[in-house]
């Protein structure tokens, strides 16, 4: 048995969504604050990593989610010309391991099912402030919700939150962004791969099979296309014919995909955020998901980052005495795991979305055989499956969820060759 407490969540993305529907299970009394006056997916698609599938077991929505996503056993990177930059594949990790490309759309309404109070969320409602003692929230109206036991900050990479936390070490916006949208999958070649291209570190084109959605049977690819920050309203100013001539010779392949991208507003804009935190709690106020730690998308880990941490902290939530030491054991169970993830990703970024050209050609020489080092393979492919834990650990998976994994292996449709590389060796 553990204490029951009354815990205010806001931001209902995904560490919010999976956090309410998780602590509202265990018995807490759970309200959630959602500036977004209604409720909805934010962005295109992204790829579930087995540490994200394996939450998602434990909340009993593996199969569901299985239904709507798109395996994925390949993540294959090129330059125009057909050199191979990038090529991993989950097998020689684990042969029962892979990605799952989800849309935004099917995660959302697996997990707001998920929780029984789901009508209950405060819509319209942008809270911008915390009480000293942390334990009433203010909204943008000037009005004041709680007192709370518990507020958890779930508020994304731009919190207005973080600041209480009182141990920001760095919270700064990365220079490149990237334009979203999903495109019919259709005849796409590599529909359980994804693929992209690079030209130099200047243009990455990204093309990841995400399944389909409740409501949308259609299968459906996310589409990527990354461009500096600033440069948004330029490539608006440049026009949709220009923009789909210059994919076109890039990658006639993709560009046959969006064809039917008719305006520019049918591309999501994207920004992202570095922020790297002393503590992720104060008093009665904890940071979640990328509130705490936002980074690069260049590892496809934050939803997989957003379901991990609300899974540790309802551990946490139930084997701990006071709040103050769950909190705590929150924090260690969760930032040694992440900090490899900020460490990598703030190094990788610049050779995938930077304007050094000279760091590029580097990349392409020398990141595929590095992968194919059995050390480096082997820390590659933990970081891509999420399942490396600090410099030399591994985070282990649950025997239950391999299982359940285990009879998916003769089922997949696949008929990629089998990867040339021998098994990894620690």
């Amino acid at each position: 048995m553990h204490k029951s407490h009354h815990i205010a969540i806001v931001g209902y993305g995904t560490a919010g969504q999976a956090s309410a529907a998780l602590l509202a299970a265990d018995g807490h009394r759970v309200e959630v604050f959602e500036q977004a006056p209604a409720l909805g997916p934010v962005g295109a698609g992204f790829l579930l990593q087995p540490t994200g599938m394996q939450v998602l077991w434990e909340m009993g929505l593996l199969d569901q989610a299985l239904a709507h996503g798109r395996r994925i056993d390949r993540l294959y990177g090129e330059t125009p010309c057909g050199r191979a930059v990038m090529d991993m594949r989950y097998a020689p990790l684990d042969r029962r391991l892979f990605g799952l490309g989800m849309q935004r759309g099917a995660l959302f309404g697996l997990l707001a099912q998920a929780w029984d109070g789901f009508g209950g969320v405060h819509c319209g409602t942008r809270i911008v402030e915390i009480s000293e003692d942390t334990r009433r929230v203010r909204d943008a109206q000037g009005s004041w919700h709680g007192p709370f036991d518990l507020v958890i900050a779930a508020d994304g990479a731009a919190s207005a939150l973080r600041r209480h936390s009182g141990g920001v070490r760095a919270d700064t916006p990365y220079p490149w962004g990237a334009l979203w949208c999903l495109v019919p999958q259709e005849d796409w070649a590599w529909p359980h791969e994804l693929r992209q291209r690079y030209v130099a570190a200047r243009k990455m084109v990204g093309m990841l099979p995400v399944g389909t959605r409740p409501g949308d049977p259609q299968p459906r690819i996310s589409f990527f296309w990354s461009l500096p920050a600033d440069g948004f309203d330029a490539w608006e100013r440049g026009g949709l014919e220009a923009w789909r001539d210059e994919l076109a010779t890039l990658w006639p392949q993709a560009a046959a995909r969006v064809h039917q991208v008719q305006s520019c507003a049918q591309l999501a804009r994207a920004g992202y955020r570095d922020a790297v935190l002393h503590s992720w709690h104060r008093d009665r106020l904890l940071l979640m998901g990328d509130a705490a730690h936002a980074m690069s998308p260049q590892l496809g880990q934050g939803v997989n980052m957003a379901l991990m941490d609300a899974a540790a902290l309802r551990e946490a939530l139930r084997h701990a005495d006071a709040l103050p030491a769950a909190l705590a054991r929150y924090q260690h169970r969760r930032q040694r795991h992440v900090a490899i993830y900020q460490f990598w990703s703030r190094w990788l970024t610049p050779l995938f979305q930077s304007e050094r050209d000279r760091i590029a050609k580097l990349r392409d020489v020398a990141f595929r055989p590095l992968g194919r080092m059995p050390g480096g393979r082997g820390h590659m492919l933990r970081v891509l499956s999420g399942t490396q834990h600090g410099v030399f650990g591994r985070l282990k998976l649950e025997p239950g969820f391999l299982a359940a994994l285990e009879g998916l292996v003769d089922k997949s449709p696949l008929t990629l060759p089998a990867a040339p590389e021998p098994a990894v060796t620690e």
